[in-house]
């Protein structure tokens, strides 16, 4: 995100009430219809769907600094999704009117929210083709590499902490845990990553691509 950009935003937002969550609360419930939008400042929030089996689908993460669920605030649309708190999370509950009049006003704040909907629309088309056409491997692949780009931490080494585990790269890739599990091991054997205390060190992105054997 830009940073004068950030600023703009913060300095608006931070007006608001704030409110602090624990991990594993639910926000928002499929189906319910806020009066206001969230301004997250601390932690993570999932946005998930509830298969017929009862499992959890990842559609997105939200970390700082981001605001939802907007397609809802925007649109009006009928919200379809759960927003749970992933950890400890800290946020600033804005009134929906007030959010989209702010908006409306700055251009640059609306050219960096539809900048969020396409790269967010970029990573979904491509978890889309994958789901359609490519392998258990393919599809594990390139959600790590796509969770490196958007929230891993690298390190001086070149190598990257993801803040994820195996039920949730299942959640979102649409892989049974058993599964990922499988093939992680594969990838694990070939040098590519490590599952570590706390998360997946991703060792050499170059080679995860490479394994992948097509263009992410």
């Amino acid at each position: 995100m830009n940073t004068a950009v950030d600023a703009k935003i913060k300095q608006n937002f931070s007006k608001y009430p704030s409110r602090s969550y624990e991990k594993g609360q639910i926000l928002v419930f499929a189906d319910e219809s806020p009066d206001h939008i969230f301004y997250l400042i601390k932690g993570k929030v999932r946005k998930y769907d509830v298969s017929y089996r009862g499992d959890e689908v990842i559609v997105n993460i939200f970390q700082p600094p981001s605001f939802f669920p907007m397609s809802w605030a925007i649109n009006r649309t009928k919200n379809r999704y759960f927003y749970k708190t992933e950890e400890a999370t800290e946020l600033h509950v804005v009134p929906v009117d007030d959010a989209l009049q702010f908006i409306q006003s700055n251009p640059d704040i609306m050219l960096d929210l539809l900048s969020r909907i396409y790269t967010g629309m970029d990573g979904l088309l491509g978890r889309v083709v994958h789901l359609m056409s490519g392998s258990a491997k393919s599809r594990l692949i390139y959600e790590l590499v796509i969770e490196c780009r958007r929230s891993g931490q690298k390190h001086k080494n070149g190598t990257y902490t993801l803040g994820t585990n195996e039920g949730d790269i299942a959640a979102r890739s649409g892989l049974s845990r058993e599964t990922v599990s499988r093939e992680m091991q594969q990838i694990m054997e070939q040098g590519a990553v490590s599952v570590e205390h706390g998360g997946i060190l991703v060792k050499d992105l170059a080679l995860l691509e490479k394994l992948h054997g097509s263009v992410i």
